[in-house]
């Protein structure tokens, strides 16, 4: 026969609807009791958090974790062989874990109306010679000594790489101030502020100012044939002048006239026909009633007294 099984009491936790539980113990069949919680509960069980289960970190803590790792990486690639593969994985992380910096440096240069991507590219070179020149043993901390590389290797980029127009260092350096004291006075005044405001404020002349503003529109150029948005113009090359032909014969005309006045009246009437009305001699002769070789003195008399009286050929 199979061994009996002697009966024991179990002891079942259930959850009421009003939050109380209600244990219940049965006596075992040698009068003992038996404390263990049957899991087969019909009541829903509340679970409770463990106490060795991790929990999701708070906002304020994620910097000083990403400081803490950085010090970690610091302390063991300074042990590693450069160029091998164990210092070329944790200059990998270390670059992974700073990336942040990086995007904040480059979202100071939203308005600058440049892909973001590109910034935080270039900025990413600058994290990376911070990297590589940076000494755990000097007491800094990484993101003091690398936020002025990083911001220079963005700067650097606008200045060289972007500007259409390359401007001197100087008046980039004085547009930033003009910038910056156009904004102040504009919330002082509630207006924009005049070119002599802004050459008062700064203490420079009102042509520096004219000058740096002029600097500052030169980050792209404007295509001429592109059609202009919004106003439905032709393009900027379609709207430029040109150089009349005849506008080299102003001066010449100018001349003349006041040539032709020192004629006689029939001498002036004879040169008008014959080169302004296009007629021959023989015509010019019909017209005035006199002899073709007649006309052909006077207009030789007409030229010589032309050439003598012209400042220009003399």
């Amino acid at each position: 026969m199979p061994p009996q099984i002697e009966p024991r009491a179990e002891t079942r936790a259930e959850t009421r609807t009003d939050g109380g539980s209600d244990a219940r113990t049965d006596e075992r069949a040698d009068g003992g009791t038996d404390d263990r919680a049957d899991s087969r509960s019909d009541a829903p069980l509340v679970e409770t958090p463990s106490e060795n289960e991790p929990r999701p970190s708070a906002p304020g803590t994620r910097g000083a974790d990403t400081r803490a790792l950085t010090q970690l990486l610091f302390s063991q690639i300074k042990d590693l062989e450069r160029g091998s593969p164990e210092h070329t994985r944790v200059r990998s992380a270390l670059i992974e874990a700073n990336l942040p910096l990086v995007r904040y440096a480059a979202a100071r240069f939203r308005s600058r109306n440049e892909p973001m991507e590109d910034v935080v590219q270039v900025g990413t070179i600058g994290l990376i010679n911070a990297i590589d020149r940076f000494d755990p043993d000097r007491g800094v901390q990484f993101p003091t000594f690398a936020m002025p590389t990083v911001v220079g290797e963005i700067k650097r980029y606008f200045r060289d790489n972007v500007r259409t127009v390359h401007v001197p260092r100087r008046l980039h350096e004085l547009w930033v101030q003009v910038t910056g004291a156009t904004e102040d006075l504009t919330t002082a005044h509630g207006r924009s502020p005049t070119t002599a405001e802004i050459a008062a404020r700064l203490k420079i002349s009102e042509e520096e100012v004219l000058a740096c503003i002029e600097a500052g529109r030169s980050y792209h150029a404007t295509s001429l044939e592109a059609a202009q948005e919004g106003d439905g113009l032709p393009g900027l090359l379609d709207r430029l002048g040109y150089e009349d032909p005849a506008l080299a014969g102003v001066e010449h005309r100018d001349l003349v006239r006041h040539l032709l006045v020192q004629l006689p009246e029939r001498e002036q009437r004879i040169l008008m026909l014959r080169y302004y009305n296009n007629l021959t001699q023989s015509q010019i002769s019909q017209e005035l009633g006199v002899s073709q070789m007649h006309v052909s003195r006077l207009l030789a008399r007409s030229f010589a007294r032309l050439r003598s009286a012209n400042r220009i050929e003399a």
